[in-house]
């Protein structure tokens, strides 16, 4: 017997144990049917396999209690025409992924979705590179590249210079024409070398300094530059003067002499005054450099290739030459520019200097130096070490020098000496109708006709 009460829910026997002879018919259960959640209407991203409707094998019951497997109300269909609660979503293409072994997400090979159906999404295409924009930033960039280091440059070389002359000293002066006029002097200034680059260079260890070469440059402002080598032992008269440091007012006394001397005996804005007095050509700047900047411009290029015409020894200079193309470095370059005692005249000597700026300037300026940081940094830095100039002497008045020169020396303009009429006590005297018809055409920027003789 069972211990279930065999009457409940009104005399029908439900549950086991029933004390009813009668057997148990089926129970009518309320159907509880699983909430699902909201699905999109079309299949979601990676296309997500079709899934198989469930199906549990039971009838649905009837609303009023009738035992599964008779016929319905109009509540609910008969199971062979019971509606698929998914089949509205198969047919907008969603797949639950259940049941068909492929991973979540991604499609079955074949399906689609990538090159071969690899399951991946399809690349957008790749757009087109937009030249125009890129060249634009490429060139802006390199532009402020070039601008930065040029300003960079430009304070790093300007700091360099030694504006020790100071001009606004000499007395005077005769009236400026056009065009700008440098004087541009070598001297044998030993400052900052070791006792072993004064032996190496065969300068000696004269105390203070001289001029060793001389030429004024002049550049015009409309017509061809020239320039004008000034001998060393050129006769000339000291003028009047106001000591550099002294501030005192010395009288011309008529005194001649060589004209080297006068920068010997007051510096730079004596010698300045002295070629003014006696060409009535007045200098606009000062330029100065010696032994030891001279050398290792020479060798920051590289060395400097000559065409020496004839072979020559000075043992005060230390040259020692063979005929014909050689490559000079900074201890033969300025043994060739010093020589004097292996010619007749201090004239032979000028014409090496001019030559040897020649080869320099174009050796300098070549591509090979200009565009190499490597070459062109080293180069200004030896001669701007070096370099003495006057207080209103710029960076801008540097280079337009330089490349005055270089023009001038590669055969663009006039290169040649200080006419000379003859000697007197070993020193060259200037011909004087020349030298004014010469000043003239300088200061009228007007085409040099005037010879050298030589």
């Amino acid at each position: 017997m069972s211990d279930w009460p065999d009457d409940q829910g009104g005399g029908r026997g439900y549950g086991r144990g029933s004390g009813n002879s009668q057997p148990e018919g089926a129970r009518a259960m309320r159907h509880v049917q699983r909430g699902r959640p909201s699905r999109p209407a079309g299949p979601p991203p990676g296309g997500v396999p079709q899934q198989t409707s469930y199906d549990d094998g039971y009838d649905e019951p009837r609303g009023n209690g009738q035992p599964y497997g008779d016929a319905r109300d109009e509540v609910f269909e008969p199971r062979a025409a019971r509606r698929d609660p998914y089949a509205q979503n198969r047919d907008q293409g969603y797949d639950s992924g259940y049941n068909t072994g492929q991973v979540y997400g991604r499609p079955a090979a074949g399906d689609g979705g990538g090159p071969g159906g690899d399951g991946r999404p399809p690349r957008a295409a790749r757009p087109a590179p937009n030249w125009r924009k890129r060249i634009k930033w490429t060139a802006i960039t390199l532009v402020s590249v070039l601008v930065v280091t040029s300003v960079i440059t430009y304070f790093w070389a300007d700091s360099k210079l030694k504006r020790e002359v100071d001009l606004s000293k000499v007395i005077e002066r005769p009236e400026g024409g056009a065009g700008t006029n440098y004087l541009i002097v070598g001297s044998d200034s030993r400052e900052g070398m070791t006792a072993e680059d004064k032996k190496r260079l065969h300068t000696g260890s004269a105390d203070g300094k001289r001029t060793d070469s001389m030429m004024i440059l002049h550049v015009a402002d409309d017509g061809g530059n020239t320039m004008i080598s000034l001998p060393r032992d050129s006769n000339v008269t000291i003028p009047s003067f106001k000591g550099a440091e002294s501030g005192k007012l010395y009288p011309n006394q008529g005194r001649q002499t060589k004209l080297n001397a006068a920068y010997a005996e007051d510096g730079p804005e004596l010698l300045v005054r002295t070629v003014e007095y006696n060409t009535g050509l007045r200098i606009d700047h000062y330029a100065e450099i010696g032994f030891g900047g001279f050398a290792k411009i020479v060798d920051a290029v590289g060395g400097v290739e000559m065409d020496i015409p004839k072979a020559f020894k000075d043992k005060w200079s230390g040259a020692d030459f063979e005929k014909g193309k050689q490559t000079l470095d900074g201890q033969e370059a300025l043994a060739f520019v010093r020589t004097r005692h292996a010619f007749s005249s201090d004239l032979d000597r000028t014409k090496n200097q001019q030559k040897f700026l020649a080869a320099l300037a174009h050796q300098a300026a070549t591509p090979g130096t200009v565009m190499n940081p490597f070459k062109l940094y080293p180069t200004m830095g030896a001669g701007l070490d070096t370099l003495v100039v006057d207080k209103d002497m710029g960076l801008f008045d540097v280079a337009s020098m330089f490349w005055a020169m270089k023009g001038v020396t590669g055969g663009e303009g006039k290169s040649m000496n200080m006419p000379i009429s003859g000697s007197v006590g070993g020193n060259l005297v200037w011909d004087k109708a020349k030298v004014k018809q010469l000043v003239k055409e300088l200061n009228n920027d007007e085409k040099v006709t005037v010879s050298d003789n030589r």
